[in-house]
Order: C-alpha cells, then sequence, then structure tokens
C-alpha cells in the first residue's frame, strides 16, 4: 500500500477530536478547577499595608562641606541629588539592620510567617551542604543567632516591597502579613526606624566634628580672656602714647613702624590660625573614612573656608550616584527574574567596584585634608615665627604704649576669631541643637479591610482556563498515540482507499443463511447495499472474482461470505462460493449439505475434479467446501493448481466469491 501524505489538522478534525476526547478535556477542567477551589478555601489569607514618606529636600547652610570642598561639587542637579537620596533611602529601608529592629521591636518571631515549618526539599538540601552548619545559642537574639537570623530576615524581605514613586520624593512601603494589624505596624515601624537611623546618621556626623572644634574653641577662648587681662592691665600701669589718629577701622594709631608691620604680622598670623582650625575639623572629619558621614557632615554644614580639592568632593558624589542606579538595577532584576538570573553576578561585581571606588576616593579627600591641614599648621609656624621676631623688636622699645596696642590688637582678634567660630557653630546647630530627620510620613500603614490572596475568582478563572488548554493538549496527544481505527474515516485514512459499505453487527447469530432466514433484517438491508457498491466499484465492468478476508478470526467473514453470495445470486447471477478456510470451514455447516470432498482434496490430488454442490432452495448458487483438514493450507492454496481452477471458474461462473 502506498504511504499517503499527512493531512493538515482542520477545525473540524479538531472538533471531532475534541468529541471523541471530551472527557479527558472535562476531566482536566474539573480536577484543576477542584485543586484551585481546595487551594483557595485551605490557604492562609494575607493582608497587604501601605504606607507612604516623603524625603524632604535638604536645606545648605553656610557651613556645608560641600563649600569647604569645591563649588564643582554643586554642579549636580537637584534632580540628581534628589534621586540618589531617594534611592539611598529605598535600600536603608530593605537593610537589614531595619529589618532586625522592626522584627524585635513587633516580637515577629513568634508569629506564623517567621515559625520554622518543615519543608521537605530543604531538609534535603541541608543534609548534602557543605561545611559546618551554625548552632543558635537558645534564648538568644537575632544578632547572636545567625541561623534564625537569615531565616527571618529571608522571610521578612520575601514579604516587603520598596519601591520609590517616580518623578516625586516619594517612597512607598507594602508588607503582606496573615494578620493585617500586624502589616500596618511593620510600616509604621519601618518609617519611625527610617527616621531614627537618619537622625542618628547626622548626628554621629555633626557630633564627630564638632566635638573637636569644640576643644579647639575652648584653648581659644582661654587664649581671649588671658589677652584681655592682660589689655586692662597694661591700660592700667601705663598710658598709651600714639599719634591720636585713628586708621580706617577706627583704630587708634601709633607712631613706630614696628608697630605696622606687627599689626601686618598680627592679622596673617590670625587669618592663618582661623585656616589651622578649620582644616583641623576637616582632617578629623575625613579621619573616619566613611562617606556616609562625610554626607552628613555636609548637610548640616559645618565648615566655610578654602577648598580641599576642586572634584574630589563631586567624583565622590557621581561614584555613589552609580552605586545608588546600580542597586536601583540589581533590586529591579530580582525582582522580575528571581536570584538565579545571570546578570545579578555581573550586578553585584559593579557596586563592588564602585563601593572600592568610592572608599578610594573617600581615602584620597582624607589624606587631601590631611596634608592641607599640615600645610596649614606649617604657614602658621612660619608666621608666628615672623611675628615672635617682629615683637622682639618692638619689646626693644620697652614702650609701654606698644606693648599696650600688641595686647590691645591679639585681644581684639582673638575674640573676634572665637566670636565668628561660636557663630557658625551655633548656626549648624551643634551646641543650640541638631537638624531634625528630613523623612515625613504622607500616608501611615493603615489596617487593611480585605485580604489580596488568594484572589478567588481569579484563581477558579486560570484554573478553568489552564484546565481547557491542558485538557485539549492532553485530548491532542492521545488522539496522536492512538493508533487505533475507530471509525470509517479512520479506515480511509490509513489504507488511502474508499469503504464502499458499512455492516452492522450481528448479534445472537444463529447457524444458517440470513437472507432466507431474515431478509428484512437490518443486516441485510446494509448487504444489499454493499451488493449494489460492489457492482458499481468498477464503472466498466462488474468484478468477477471476490475475496472475503479478515484479520482476525470469528470477525464474521463466514457471515458475510455465503449472504453476500446468495445476495448476488438472487439476482439471477451464477454465483460459485468457495470455502478457502482449510482449517475450520464453515460453509458445509452453514448450507446443511452433506459432508463431501472438497477444495483441499482437489488440490491434494485426492480428487480429478471439484465435487461442486446447489443449494435447492438458492438458485443459482453453487459451493466448493472446504474439504478434509490438512496440515499445510497456505501451501495448497499458493499452488500452480489452484491458480488454474480459479481462472477456470472465471470463466464458467458469473462470480465468484472466496473466502
Amino acid at each position: 500500500m502506498d504511504s499517503q501524505p499527512a493531512k493538515e489538522l482542520t477545525l473540524r478534525d479538531l472538533l471531532n477530536i475534541y468529541q471523541r476526547r471530551r472527557k479527558i478535556v472535562i476531566t482536566v477542567v474539573i480536577s484543576l478547577f477542584a485543586i484551585a477551589a481546595t487551594y483557595c478555601i485551605v490557604c492562609t489569607r494575607r493582608y497587604e499595608a501601605t504606607g507612604i514618606v516623603q524625603l524632604q529636600k535638604d536645606n545648605s547652610d553656610a557651613m556645608g562641606l560641600d563649600s569647604l570642598m569645591s563649588s564643582a561639587a554643586g554642579g549636580a542637579s537637584d534632580a540628581l541629588n534628589a534621586n540618589i537620596d531617594l534611592q539611598t533611602q529605598a535600600n536603608i529601608l530593605q537593610s537589614d539592620t531595619l529589618a532586625i529592629r522592626t522584627i524585635d521591636s513587633l516580637g515577629m518571631e513568634d508569629t506564623y510567617d517567621f515559625k520554622q515549618h518543615f519543608k521537605p526539599l530543604g531538609w534535603l538540601a541541608g543534609l548534602f551542604s557543605a561545611g559546618e552548619k551554625a548552632i543558635d545559642v537558645p534564648g538568644a537574639g537575632l544578632e547572636d543567632s545567625p541561623v534564625n537570623r537569615q531565616r527571618a530576615l529571608k522571610v521578612f524581605s520575601r514579604n516587603l516591597t520598596v519601591k520609590p514613586v517616580s518623578g516625586t520624593r516619594l517612597i512607598e512601603i507594602v508588607y503582606n502579613n496573615p494578620d493585617p494589624k500586624l502589616a500596618a505596624a511593620v510600616v509604621n515601624t519601618l518609617t519611625k526606624e527610617l527616621s531614627d537611623y537618619t537622625f542618628q546618621t547626622r548626628f554621629d556626623a555633626t557630633n564627630a566634628a564638632s566635638k573637636w572644634l569644640s576643644d579647639q574653641m575652648g584653648d581659644l577662648r582661654k587664649r581671649s580672656e588671658e589677652l584681655q587681662s592682660k589689655v586692662v592691665n597694661l591700660q592700667r600701669e601705663s598710658g598709651v602714647y600714639s599719634l591720636g589718629t585713628t586708621d580706617a577701622q577706627g583704630k587708634e594709631q601709633a607712631y613706630s613702624g614696628v608697630l605696622d608691620r606687627l599689626q601686618q604680622s598680627t592679622m596673617a598670623l590670625t587669618a592663618a590660625e582661623q585656616n589651622r582650625i578649620l582644616k583641623g575639623a576637616v582632617a578629623h572629619a575625613a579621619e573616619s573614612g566613611d562617606a556616609e558621614m562625610l554626607s552628613g557632615l555636609a548637610g548640616n554644614g559645618m565648615v566655610s573656608s578654602p577648598q580641599v580639592a576642586n572634584s574630589s568632593f563631586a567624583l565622590l558624589q557621581g561614584l555613589r550616584q552609580q552605586e545608588a542606579s546600580q542597586q536601583a538595577a540589581l533590586q529591579e532584576a530580582e525582582a522580575k527574574f528571581g536570584s538565579s538570573y545571570p546578570k545579578l553576578a555581573e550586578l553585584r561585581g559593579n557596586i563592588a567596584g564602585l563601593d572600592r571606588s568610592i572608599q578610594q576616593e573617600v581615602g584620597r579627600i582624607r589624606e587631601r585634608a590631611k596634608s592641607d591641614y599640615s600645610v596649614a599648621v606649617q604657614t602658621e609656624s612660619n608666621i608666628r615665627a615672623q611675628y615672635t621676631e617682629t615683637k622682639k623688636q618692638a619689646d626693644v622699645l620697652n614702650n609701654k604704649a606698644i606693648d599696650y596696642t600688641i595686647a590691645r590688637e591679639e585681644a581684639e582678634q582673638s575674640r573676634s576669631l572665637y566670636d565668628d567660630l561660636l557663630k557658625k557653630l551655633n548656626e549648624a546647630g551643634v551646641l543650640s541643637g541638631l537638624q531634625s530627620s528630613n523623612v515625613t510620613v504622607v500616608d501611615p500603614g493603615r489596617v487593611p479591610a480585605k485580604p489580596v490572596k488568594p484572589n478567588v475568582p481569579l484563581y477558579l478563572l486560570v484554573s478553568l482556563c489552564a484546565g481547557f488548554i491542558f485538557g485539549t493538549c492532553g485530548a491532542l496527544l492521545v488522539d496522536t498515540l492512538d493508533n487505533k481505527i475507530n471509525n470509517v474515516t479512520d479506515l480511509e485514512s490509513v489504507f488511502g482507499r474508499t469503504v464502499i459499505g458499512v455492516l452492522p453487527q450481528v448479534t445472537n447469530e444463529k447457524e444458517g443463511i440470513l437472507l432466507v432466514d431474515a431478509p428484512e433484517s437490518t443486516y441485510v438491508e446494509a448487504l444489499r447495499s454493499l451488493r449494489t457498491a460492489v457492482l458499481l466499484s468498477q464503472s466498466d465492468v462488474p468484478p468477477k472474482t471476490i475475496l472475503i478476508t479478515s484479520s482476525l478470526a470469528a470477525e464474521g467473514k463466514s457471515t458475510l461470505a455465503i449472504n453476500l453470495a446468495v445476495a448476488f445470486a438472487q439476482m439471477g447471477r451464477k454465483t460459485l462460493l468457495v470455502d478457502t478456510d482449510l482449517r475450520r470451514g464453515t460453509i458445509r455447516r452453514r448450507s446443511h449439505l452433506e459432508k463431501h470432498e472438497g477444495l483441499s482434496n482437489l488440490l491434494a490430488g485426492q480428487a480429478k475434479t471439484p465435487e461442486i454442490q446447489s443449494v435447492t432452495e438458492i438458485p443459482n448458487l453453487y459451493l466448493v467446501t472446504a474439504g478434509s483438514k490438512t496440515p499445510n493450507p497456505s501451501e495448497l492454496l499458493g499452488s500452480k493448481a489452484m491458480q488454474d481452477w480459479l481462472e477456470r471458474w472465471k470463466s464458467e461462473y458469473t462470480l465468484l466469491a472466496s473466502y
């Protein structure tokens, strides 16, 4: 049989497949729907609380560290700085420190989410994990319990979502939990912890620099008081001889040139002292090497003086901006693709590289500030030496007026320096108070009214759609793997031939001929249609030889053979029916003929001529029975004698039927 080309599936074919396999589709749909419904019934309801905080813009004052570092640092736009600050605060909200504080504050370790549940996969993975496992101390807190801390932080991070609102200074905080009140409490506690953390960071940064500066101001105040006392004593001991005129600042002028030089040296020394003190404050602040501390010091504005470096502050801000951008990209990739996404390693590497660059830049700022402080100390030392030499020359004059003028100038300059530094220190809020947190709560976390999970309508709808899709796929798969012939269409598709007739199954068949015993039965009507189809199967000449066979025994070929032969005989055609079933021939028994020599005897040479019998009640029908049983029926049917007899019978009879 020639192979048939593959037939493309049409919509009608799919509908037919669905009709045949609809039980599979319905079963899958019902199963998935039942699973989804069961899940919606038994799963834990989870509530989601949302809070929104606003990050206020920092106002730069006269003592900002950015003015000390370089004017180039101010080149960054407000929008860029706001984005950096916003991302930084968002990362702080997701930090382990704030998470641990919140968990401890609310006692979340005893809640449902944080209780340890048995997970078979996790247990198996733990059996094969390499290295020694950490063991928690009973009764210890999260900070001293590495295993519980890691598990608690993982649960907390999984349920927390922090998202900066694009184009604003707002940060959205979302937390979900089976307890609606606890979900709202977590959001509110996080915002409070963020405010406290920001306040503490500013306080530490300001306090570190102001403490050292206050120590320096103590010495300056003591010296100023001593100089004032000296001026009073000199004024009491002797009068001051002068020219009787004043300069542009209203100060009395002495007639000696030494006093002029001494006055200039005094002013230079005062400026050098002020420069040394301010540079010392910066060097002390930079000594910690903490970029966050330097940023906090910049926000509180501690120093206003010549720059430490022209581009260090701008470069540090740029690196922090890049780090914040990489952090945001890392969080977005983790949320979208999961922790196994290949690009996460690259993003973490970039963040580590930026962190090293920030630390290197902080180190350069520290070294530059230290170098500037050393230069300021050396400059002060040189000017002081010059001042000392000039003062010695003035002492030689042994003029009480000069001593008085010098003392007065020193006292005024010292007092002016002290007052200036004290004013700036008060403006920075070190002595009069610290700046408050720049985090403002816009919407606190409120107790949600209804759960967000499970979404019953969505889950049930998805289960119905998934059930229909998977059920249809299963039906197509089963239908594709099914190689059985289920209907006439399958039969025609397999053999590439047109079926000319279909006979109903005969039930309770009796030994006999149905065309004689039940001429009005359904089987007989179908048989007559088959007879007509056989005669019309060849348009030019009707067939003269018909072979009736089957794939298995007891399929009804004997019934079909004898009844079809009777049908042709009833049309007046001279029909010969040959029983070629040499093992189990049944034609003789069905026709109620006596036992005679048959086809096997003829082909085996036991008879020279065939014994052809006729049925009395059916004219034009002649029979050749199977004859005696033989051990080699295949050889006899394939012999030359069989072919010769077939050719002879075809010429003698109108129709030759064999089975």
